[in-house]
């Protein structure tokens, strides 16, 4: 059996007595307040039984806009990654836009070769959640004037826009509430400090032990992994006998944390409370549920796409960083000493 052609945009008009144009503006969400909404329920009513789809190349052409939107992911794996997702998904689809997401991993040079395929693709713009310190990616968007905003995590240099949490000031929530129930020696398994979200926690970290008089004791994970966790923690608590908490860069290194006071014969919380940072899903539900820093990651999508919108519509290129506040969620994996 063969099936009909999908009806095209003047055969729409066409049946129903009406513009082109008309039918154009109906079905564009940013338009149709200009059509009457007796109007707009035809075209659509019209549009879904006989299966139109916009023809996304005839409308580049027409306004320079492909209204497609690059997504650049360091690990898609990483469940902090899917709200995040949603929140920028949302704000696209709101809007006409559909995201392309790439997981680019951490190579520049990869992270470069998906730029390139995503320019070939005609891109209206990029968000990045890959940046490095200061990210060869970023310049090279920017040397191709493409518009750029970062989520999750920012850059030093002050280029691009971002909407990323105050990631010293959750460390700080973290410390104080080690503090408040009597632990003395925190060690703190850092995020890769390349990353600014490995380097501003760090620092935070450094900062609150040093406000309560107390000594510092790190040490770095090559990436934000649960295995990479392990080994920075056995290191601090062989290193640093009577240390009875341990505060991670995110939830996966927490995890990590775990499975090395597991392995050292110990007991979370009775011998080491651990803290992590992000409340990424599920971490409700581990043995023992895990005291971490809640992130408003959806919002954090939502604002990363608003702020690439507006560059867009604007061609503005004057950047604005928000950042979002966290909040401290406490669970079982800490208690008192």
């Amino acid at each position: 059996m063969n099936r009909a052609a999908p009806m095209t945009l003047k055969q729409i008009a066409d049946e129903l007595g009406v513009h082109p144009s008309t039918v154009s503006r109906a079905l564009d969400p940013q338009k149709r307040h200009l059509v009457g909404e007796d109007v707009v329920a035809r075209v659509e009513t019209l549009a879904r039984t006989h299966g139109y789809r916009p023809n996304r190349v005839a409308a580049s052409l027409r306004t320079g806009r492909s209204r497609l939107i690059g997504v650049l992911l360091p690990d898609i794996a990483n469940p902090v990654f899917a709200p995040i997702l949603g929140g920028i998904t949302e704000t696209l689809s709101a809007e006409s836009y559909s995201p392309i997401i790439a997981d680019a991993g951490q190579d520049a040079s990869v992270q470069i070769a998906f730029v390139d395929s995503l320019l070939n693709q005609h891109v209206d713009g990029l968000i990045l959640a890959t940046v490095f310190s200061d990210d060869q990616v970023v310049g090279y968007c920017l040397d191709r004037n493409l518009p750029v905003v970062l989520v999750n995590r920012a850059e030093f240099r002050d280029r691009v826009s971002s909407v990323v949490s105050d990631d010293e000031r959750g460390m700080q929530l973290a410390v104080d509430h080690l503090v408040s129930i009597g632990h003395r020696k925190i060690g703190h398994v850092s995020g890769p400090l390349r990353v600014s979200t490995g380097a501003l926690r760090r620092d935070g970290f450094v900062r609150a032990m040093k406000h309560h008089g107390l000594p510092v004791h790190i040490q770095e994970a090559s990436q934000y992994t649960r295995e990479a966790g392990a080994g920075p923690a056995a290191t601090l608590l062989k290193n640093n006998p009577g240390m009875t908490a341990i505060v991670a860069a995110n939830d996966l290194l927490a995890l990590g944390a775990l499975d090395a006071v597991r392995k050292l014969g110990l007991r979370c919380p009775a011998d080491v409370s651990v803290v992590g940072h992000n409340d990424m899903p599920l971490v409700d539900l581990i043995s023992p549920p895990l005291t971490t820093v809640r992130i408003g990651h959806r919002e954090m999508g939502r604002g990363a796409a608003k702020l690439l919108l507006r560059e867009i519509e604007t061609r503005s290129v004057a950047s604005e960083h928000i950042v979002l506040q966290p909040e401290l969620i406490v669970r079982e994996s800490t208690r008192p000493v």
